[in-house]
């Protein structure tokens, strides 16, 4: 279905790379009007020239929340209006396991991966009542959903937007808002760099490793029409890993998260 997304306005935070950048690529090959909002300006106003008219960059920290509102309120004026949010930015923090994280990243994790969810949700929604209704897409994680070792802050924020955009969904229905949560994992992008691509692979049943693009499908969906009853919906793009991990080829150990 081409041009599923035409005449439609959006923001995509933490656009200017991975998931976010297959995003708004996405969308605009759809016909979607595209803010990209990013702390990397000189990445972001770049990858929005690239775009042409149907985009535009604002440089925004989404542990802000001034900067959010003032962010929702410039794609208001420069493309008349906002139908879809996308809270995609994220920072993964300490890879460490507890014992040996002193949370110092803490705040920041939290800051960014929950408290930049509820406020660009917030921010979007007060607009979108006021204008008939709209979606909102969250990113949360398969470590958001299923438990595991290290890294603990970034599991706990991710749990959070999971949680609260089903809360949102309940919420937010008779306003005709949709609110619906991707959970990635194993997602070729730089936050998740430093995992080992044939042993994060050997968790999942399709083996083979998830690129932004495969997210961006899932967002593409949950923002168009053919979602228009699906709210409150968290959906893992795993390669099957939250549902199960593959047998251990004969004679070896079935391998587990660490």
């Amino acid at each position: 279905m081409p041009g599923e997304l035409t005449e439609k306005v959006a923001i995509i935070t933490g656009g200017a790379g991975g998931i976010g950048r297959a995003t708004a690529e996405r969308f605009v090959a759809e016909g979607a009007r595209v803010v990209i909002a990013d702390v990397d300006a000189r990445a972001g106003t770049a990858f929005a020239r690239t775009l042409g008219d149907h985009a535009a960059f604002r440089r925004t920290d989404v542990a802000d929340a001034q900067q959010v509102r003032q962010l929702v309120d410039f794609t208001a004026d420069h493309f008349g209006g906002l139908h879809v949010m996308c809270n995609i930015a994220g920072v993964s923090g300490s890879l460490r396991r507890f014992l040996d994280d002193d949370l110092r990243d803490f705040q920041q994790v939290m800051s960014v991966d929950l408290f930049g969810v509820m406020t660009g949700s917030r921010c979007a929604a007060l607009h979108m009542v006021e204008h008939g209704g709209g979606v909102i897409i969250n990113v949360s994680s398969a470590a958001g959903i299923d438990p595991g070792t290290g890294m603990l802050p970034y599991r706990a924020a991710k749990a959070g937007v999971a949680h609260f955009t089903r809360c949102l969904a309940v919420e937010l229905g008779e306003h005709g808002v949709r609110a619906n949560c991707v959970a990635p994992a194993n997602i070729a992008t730089d936050i998740n760099a430093a995992f080992d691509k044939a042993a994060v692979t050997r968790l999942q049943p399709l083996p083979r490793q998830g690129r932004p693009d495969d997210v961006a499908e899932a967002v593409l969906y949950l923002a168009s029409d053919r979602a228009a009853q699906v709210t409150g919906v968290v959906l893992p793009v795993d390669g099957g890993m939250s549902t199960g991990t593959p047998q251990a080829p004969a004679g070896g150990r079935s391998p587990r998260p660490k």
